[in-house]
């Protein structure tokens, strides 16, 4: 249950209302008003949730807006709802005060709902999919692939818990360019074990990390020199097959320790052998948005482009700037590009698995491509432009000591995602990784990471959920029963403790906002509040020491403070440990 979208529906339903009972008896003129907006204010002493209404409405109504806030007040019927009282505020806020008995209410639904509490059921769910990581399976996943795994994971999963229907893929890359530069790499290489270094010279744009020299040799340990005089082609392939297929498990066992599992792993080279890209390239062309030059197939993208920014409302001058190009999609050798692969991938997801939202998580120097991407759609009659959301990913700074951290001790390589888990556990790189908005850059403190005190914000909320378990521990070794299922809650009046209530009531609707916004780092700041409330509940209430029928309603707020930090802290992959 979402407490605080139905405490701001109630608090809109009892101000419009009175409103139209104000109309009704004659002290309020019906006029065009403007509808009801609540807020939480930053400072609670005047109360829980306000409106300007009386303010916003006051020259339409003809009245002084604190008159009209008077009326209002008046003609508010209480009863039956979660408030306790409506005031008014400065020139006419109105001001409602929640309830005693609201926040009973959110302390028995926790305590009912226990781990499914936070999951709402949507307005209107969708079928998503987020796709997310999809790192070319040509070398190990480095930083960014660390960012993107965590920040894709937890999207999906708030969304889910927002009630939608999600489905998280892996777009496996084995397809175009990079695998034939892979191969050319692993050829190279192979080709140096049994020739010596000096004989064979080693492409410059190839793969140049020190996995193609592991491959390369586990290749020659498996065959041999008996690939050496076959053709060029077959030795190429033949590479390429088995680099793929000691990577491609590689890449699988390293994101399920990072505790990420996808639902489907979907390989380009599919659509290329069921001719679905040759498909998609040539509906364009039958939409009439493609030509011919230089022997290379293109699709019109610039007029593609100037159609949606036009249709954004952007000017003739703004579009000018922007000096639109053309893509390929079919080259001169007849080989289809990576950028029709990528619009056949989407028209798939689409078209053929119905979704009816897709989500990339795609790194910031992607950004060219997102606009190219939907309009591409959008000409294929897939209205790519509402209904694909590309979120671009900043970049990720590893630093120790106050100094960047580029190179692995253990390779000499850029840091990997296994050589990151190695050092790190995997709760602190899934919390630091989820701690920023995906625009912000994050510079990951590898020293931070490890330390076992409050400085480590993942330490320190995970310290509050142990804490509590701690405490209950202690309360039953001394024969004090923690397994409260209801008790007097009207007790808890201390203003720490119903602040702390107030905090654990946000769960559902900080997964809801975290959906939303697109944006699952809320979850981390949310833990961590939840945390500092909980640490000044019991600085300043006791619990062992209380009245027994005070202790056991605190109990109970204790275990349902221990359940909400599970539950936020499993919204992105985090354990909440029962002792530290």
């Amino acid at each position: 249950m979402n407490h605080i979208q139905n405490a701001m529906t109630q608090a809109a339903e009892l101000i419009r209302k009175a409103y139209d009972a104000a109309v009704q008896a004659g002290e309020l003129p019906q006029a065009e008003v403007r509808p009801v907006q609540i807020e939480i204010p930053k400072d609670l002493r005047n109360g829980d949730y306000a409106s300007g209404f009386a303010m916003q409405n006051a020259k339409v109504l003809r009245q002084n807006p604190r008159k009209v806030a008077e009326i209002l007040v008046a003609k508010m019927e209480l009863e039956g709802t979660c408030f306790a009282s409506a005031e008014i505020a400065g020139p006419g806020f109105l001001n409602l005060r929640l309830s005693h008995s609201w926040f009973e209410n959110v302390l028995n639904n926790i305590t009912e709902e226990g781990s499914n509490y936070g999951r709402t059921v949507a307005e209107k769910p969708e079928k998503v999919m987020v796709e997310f990581v999809s790192a070319n399976p040509t070398g190990p996943m480095h930083m960014g692939n660390a960012r993107g795994g965590v920040l894709g994971d937890c999207l999906a999963e708030v969304l889910s818990r927002a009630g939608n229907e999600v489905t998280r893929e892996f777009y496996v890359n084995d397809a175009g360019n990079q695998i034939d530069k892979f191969a050319t790499s692993l050829d190279a290489r192979y080709r140096q074990i049994i020739l010596g270094e000096e004989a064979v010279e080693f492409p410059e744009n190839g793969y140049h990390g020190n996995d193609i020299k592991v491959l390369a040799q586990k290749f020659f340990d498996k065959h041999g020199d008996s690939y050496l005089n076959r053709p060029e082609k077959e030795r190429h392939d033949a590479l390429a097959a088995f680099g793929l297929e000691h990577n491609i498990p590689a890449m699988k066992a390293d994101l399920q320790r990072y505790l990420i599992n996808y639902d489907v792993w979907f390989f380009e080279s599919e659509l290329h052998n069921s001719d679905y890209v040759a498909d998609t390239v040539k509906k364009l062309t039958e939409n009439g948005h493609t030509y011919e030059k230089d022997g290379a197939l293109w699709l019109n993208t610039s007029y593609l482009l100037e159609q949606m920014y036009r249709a954004e409302g952007k000017t003739s001058e703004d579009i000018e700037k922007l000096e639109l190009k053309d893509d390929v999609l079919r080259r001169a050798n007849g080989f289809y590009t990576y950028f029709a692969a990528d619009i056949a991938y989407h028209r798939n997801k689409f078209e053929v698995r119905g979704f009816d939202r897709v989500i990339n998580i795609w790194g910031a120097d992607h950004h060219g491509h997102v606009a190219r991407l939907k309009c591409a759609l959008d000409a294929l009659g897939l209205d790519g432009t509402n209904r694909l959301e590309i979120v671009l990913m900043q970049l990720v700074q590893l630093v120790r000591d106050g100094q960047p951290v580029r190179m692995s001790k253990r390779t000499g390589n850029a840091i990997a995602l296994h050589d990151l888990l190695d050092e790190v556990s995997v709760d602190a790189a899934r919390f630091f990784f989820n701690s920023r908005h995906s625009a912000s850059p994050i510079e990951f403190d590898l020293g931070l990471a490890v330390r076992n005190d409050s400085e480590n914000p993942v330490y320190y909320v995970q310290y509050a959920h142990a804490r509590i378990k701690s405490i209950l521990k202690a309360l039953a070794q001394d024969n004090i029963p923690t397994d409260v299922k209801s008790a007097d809650l009207s007790l808890l009046v201390e203003g720490a403790e119903l602040d702390l209530i107030r905090d654990l009531s946000r769960l559902p609707e900080e997964i809801r906002l975290a959906a939303v916004q697109r944006d699952p780092s809320r979850l981390n700041r949310y833990a961590t509040q939840v945390a500092t409330a909980f640490h000044k509940f019991y600085t300043e209430c006791r619990i062992k020491d209380a009245a027994p029928a005070l202790r056991e309603a605190r109990i109970l707020l204790s275990c349902c403070t221990a359940a909400v930090i599970e539950n936020a802290l499993s919204c992105f992959g985090v354990s909440a440990p029962d002792h530290m």
